[in-house]
């Protein structure tokens, strides 16, 4: 079989894409998210916090719930739906990180999945993330003294 007869029969075969169906669900979900990004910084402020400091706790926040959606295996169903309107958010950002350490936890939680975060996220990203909370702890007990 040719490469031009191999083309020819996947096209025969394969179902056309829905492409205006997964255009809305990408672009509803995508929104959904964002509000709800926009909505934890307005409760944050609300709680005291300043701008600055209300955006950087609502992008922990939907950092932390996209990685725990994640290892509970619902991000993915949302996923199948909205394909690109979760990957685009800082969402997507979580679940790539997670994702790939997850396929190895049956290797063990510092051999499999730790150690395949480091080589999956990059080192920088996981080290800046992890000097960040040290350096948060530290200022927090500074100030409490």
């Amino acid at each position: 079989m040719t490469n031009q007869d191999y083309g020819k029969l996947v096209n025969e075969r394969s179902r056309p894409s829905p492409m205006g169906k997964n255009m809305v669900w990408a672009f509803l979900v995508g929104g959904v998210i964002c509000t709800v990004g926009q909505g934890l910084v307005n409760l944050y402020q609300n709680y005291g916090l300043d701008k600055e400091k209300a955006g950087t706790a609502a992008s922990v926040t939907l950092i932390f719930v996209a990685a725990l959606l994640t290892g509970l295996g619902g991000f993915d169903q949302i996923a199948k739906r909205a394909g690109a309107g979760t990957l685009v958010p800082i969402t997507g950002f979580a679940n790539a990180m997670v994702s790939p350490a997850l396929e190895f936890k049956s290797e063990g939680l510092i051999t499999g999945t730790a150690a395949k975060l480091f080589t999956v996220a990059g080192p920088v990203l996981v080290f800046g993330m992890s000097a960040s909370v040290i350096y948060g702890i530290i200022l927090c007990l500074i100030k409490a003294f």
